[in-house]
């Protein structure tokens, strides 16, 4: 069985969110299991010269009256996986983001550029691109990708069946009509049964519409995103294709968020040997300009800043922190607004707060080693990473009982014999959060009942393995319908090592 596994971000070669992070491991655990995978992501500045083992450029011809469009195959730089990076200069390579420029303005040819994407994977798919390769299941992953189980499915039979994942139902890919004769989709697909929505066109509502099944990143977002509540307008469409819906939590890369990593900090640790996470902590205060202190409680918000992930409450609940005698520590990059009020808690608290605008992978690992907590309290949240990454390290979550943290923090009543590894709270209210934080600073004043959390927290196993293989039964199944000569060809593995 050949998986395309098709994705506009994929770690460590672009990266925005945990999109990238979810298309590096999942797929490097699927391979593990034996499935047979190709990673298709766009040619973004600089992924062509990240990519290992380039092979050859196969030209696509003119694609949606593009005539610059290309094929290159090579390899992920860390897993070695096979990797088809769809090369177009003039939509792809551009300084800024990868879906904005350098002012934070959405690209305004976003539509064509992920159209021009979709239709690449859906040649690769249907034996078009690669010579000798197509697939027998593709996966399509949010909204950038939502035309691709449209285009497969306008293809006669025998032909790839499709998955499409929801990483963020927030994010639908919403463009003017006047758009659609730039996409190469069929007009008659513009309508409220095909990718038409209130009078725009809507790619993630596409992939909703035309996939064979759909998954989201946790079981407790699918039963959400049935809801108005949660929906974000599209509760309708789910709930017609609730059968054909799943809920998959996401994992992490075990191997790359590691406290035991001697690269990375100062002093490993493990559950076995906690003693460096101390000393780890001691570091991030020395770094972040902190007041030194071990049993001074280190609160961490590593996250994007925006409402979402309530980095706009922030203002409002750290001074209980700094009240009762907690430091704040604070990474990210979002909301240029949210940005300026959460930086003048620094200039206002010096010594106690540290805020860090940007973000970067080596930096949050530092940061979730120091940290006694990790703020993650959200709105909503389909999966969320941050309070598994901060589990790994020890870092006890402070979490809404939402989505995918509900799903992963356990936060138990004071009657209930087991062990918590967070602590959880209800509305997304300052109140409520404030509320949990306090929770939190009296557990971090019982040493012994601390550290036995800190261990449940770092013994939870969160690794990709069980939703590989649930994503492999997904994938069967829908393979099934599929003609048996569909399942001849060469073999992504064939890819990597050269054609």
């Amino acid at each position: 069985m050949r998986v395309l596994f098709a994705s506009a971000e994929i770690y460590p070669l672009a990266k925005t969110g945990g999109l990238a992070d979810v298309s590096a491991g999942l797929p490097s655990a699927l391979a593990r299991r034996g499935v047979d995978v190709l990673l298709l992501m766009p040619a973004y500045p600089g992924v062509i010269e990240r990519a290992e083992a380039k092979q050859c450029r196969i030209p696509l011809g003119n694609l949606l009256g593009r005539d610059d469009v290309s094929l290159v195959l090579a390899q992920t730089p860390d897993t070695g996986l096979p990797l088809c990076l769809v090369d177009c200069p003039s939509l792809f390579r551009r300084t800024g983001g990868l879906y904005a420029d350098e002012a934070g303005r959405e690209w305004p040819d976003n539509a064509e550029r992920f159209a021009v994407l979709c239709h690449a994977a859906a040649r690769v798919a249907t034996g078009a691109g690669i010579p000798g390769w197509h697939a027998d299941v593709v996966h399509a992953n949010d909204w950038h990708l939502g035309l691709l189980p449209m285009l497969l499915s306008t293809i006669p039979e025998p032909r790839p069946a499709s998955v499409f994942t929801i990483h963020n139902l927030a994010f639908q890919g919403i463009f003017p009509a006047a758009t659609l004769p730039r996409l190469g989709v069929p007009p008659s697909h513009f309508s409220p049964e095909g990718l038409e929505y209130y009078g725009q066109l809507s790619f993630l509502k596409a992939g909703i519409r035309y996939a064979d099944k759909i998954s989201t990143v946790s079981p407790s977002y699918a039963r959400e995103i049935l809801t108005p509540e949660f929906g974000c307008g599209f509760d309708g469409i789910l709930r017609s294709r609730a059968d054909d819906l799943v809920g998959i939590l996401n994992g992490i890369d075990y191997s790359a968020w590691n406290p035991e990593d001697s690269e990375t900090l100062c002093k490993p640790y493990s559950v076995e040997n906690m003693s460096g996470k101390s000393t780890c902590k001691e570091a991030l205060q020395d770094e972040l300009g902190l007041k030194p202190g071990r049993k001074v409680p280190l609160f961490a918000f590593v996250s994007r800043m925006t409402e979402q992930k309530m980095a706009d409450i922030l203002p409002a609940v750290v001074p209980s922190i700094l009240e009762r005698g907690g430091q704040v520590a604070v990474c990210g990059q979002g909301d240029h607004k949210i940005e300026s009020a959460v930086h003048a808690l620094s200039r206002r608290h010096p010594g106690q707060v540290s805020v860090q605008i940007g973000y970067n992978d080596a930096f949050a690992k530092r940061m979730f080693a120091g940290a006694d907590v990790v703020l993650a309290p959200a709105r909503f949240e389909p999966c969320g990473l941050t309070q598994m990454y901060g589990m790994r390290y020890g870092a006890l979550p402070i979490a809404r009982r939402v989505g995918g943290l509900a799903d992963t923090v356990k936060d138990l009543p004071a009657n209930d014999d087991e062990t918590p590894t967070g602590f959880l709270f209800d509305a997304a209210t300052a109140f409520d959060f404030t509320g949990a934080i306090h929770r939190a600073c009296a557990a971090y004043r019982k040493p012994r009942a601390w550290r036995r959390m800190q261990i449940q927290a770092m013994t939870r196993n969160f690794g990709w393995r069980r939703s590989a293989q649930r994503y492999e039964e997904l994938y069967a199944a829908v393979a099934r319908r599929i003609p048996g000569d569909r399942l001849n060809g060469l073999s992504g593995r064939r890819i990597a090592a050269g054609l």
